[in-house]
Parts: C-alpha cells; sequence; structure tokens
C-alpha cells in the first residue's frame, strides 16, 4: 500500500510507501528520513508531467515514476497540455525507472503506451468503470 503525498502517514501505518506529487517532498528528502528502512522495504514514486521532472525524480531516488498526462482528460488539465505518445515515449527512454503512464487511458488507448515503453498504467476513470476490469483481466492486464 502507498499513501499519497503523506509521509508521516506511510510511516506511521507503517505503509509500503509514498506516492509524491512533483510539488511536495522531494523524492531525496524522502529517501533520507526513511534511511533506517532498506531501499526495498519503502517504495518512493513520483508523479511526473515532463522529461526534466522525470529525470529529477530518478536522480532524487524514485522508485518509479508516474508520467503524464499521456492523453487528454479533464483531471490533469491543470497540469498542462497532454504530452502525447511521442514524449513519453521519450521519457521511457530517457530514465531507467519503471514509468507508468497516467491521463486518458482508455480500454481503447491503453495499448500503445505499453509499447512505447510504460511499465504499466496508472488511471482513474477506467477503473471505476468496474465492468471493464473484466476486459482489463482478459487481455492481461491483473
Amino acid at each position: 500500500m502507498l499513501v499519497n503525498d503523506r509521509l508521516d502517514v506511510a510511516l506511521a501505518a507503517n505503509a509500503d510507501g509514498v506516492h509524491l506529487r512533483v510539488n511536495s517532498l522531494a523524492a531525496a528528502e524522502v529517501r533520507e528520513k526513511t534511511t533506517n528502512k532498506r531501499r526495498d522495504e519503502f517504495l518512493i514514486g513520483v508523479s511526473t508531467h515532463s522529461l526534466a521532472e522525470a529525470q529529477a525524480a530518478e536522480m532524487g531516488g524514485a522508485d518509479f515514476i508516474v508520467c503524464g498526462p499521456v492523453y487528454d482528460t479533464p483531471s490533469k488539465h491543470e497540469f498542462g497540455a497532454p504530452l502525447g505518445l511521442e514524449k513519453f515515449a521519450e521519457v521511457c527512454q530517457a530514465v531507467t525507472l519503471p514509468v507508468l503512464a497516467l491521463g486518458g487511458i482508455t480500454l481503447a488507448n491503453l495499448s500503445e503506451p505499453l509499447r512505447r515503453g510504460a511499465a504499466g498504467i496508472a488511471a482513474i476513470s477506467l477503473f471505476v468503470q468496474a465492468g471493464n476490469l473484466r476486459k482489463l483481466s482478459a487481455i492481461g492486464m491483473p
């Protein structure tokens, strides 16, 4: 279990890690505060919206990044225009961390970020539609 953006809550709950926004604590600061844990015991994920942010997260000690929005979606308008598949692929190629695609992911388009290097997907509306979860299993997404 990862706690969203609250290191204090993650540590108090003995969670498996924390997922940080790009404007919250830096991954390096979180890594420093969790030095009493083995690196594989506490995961740090970072949301990123550009190649520069992805590289900074990697340099800071993140274990994985969530990158997007890949496609247009109302929930991500505050982060700017969608990256598109080409820029998303550049991020995947430039970092060694697992990259999860986020933003406008649907059953119709989820295979495209995977083909361009995504280690997986993160989504909101896709998973809210419970009937579609069976279709995800059918195409090999656990």
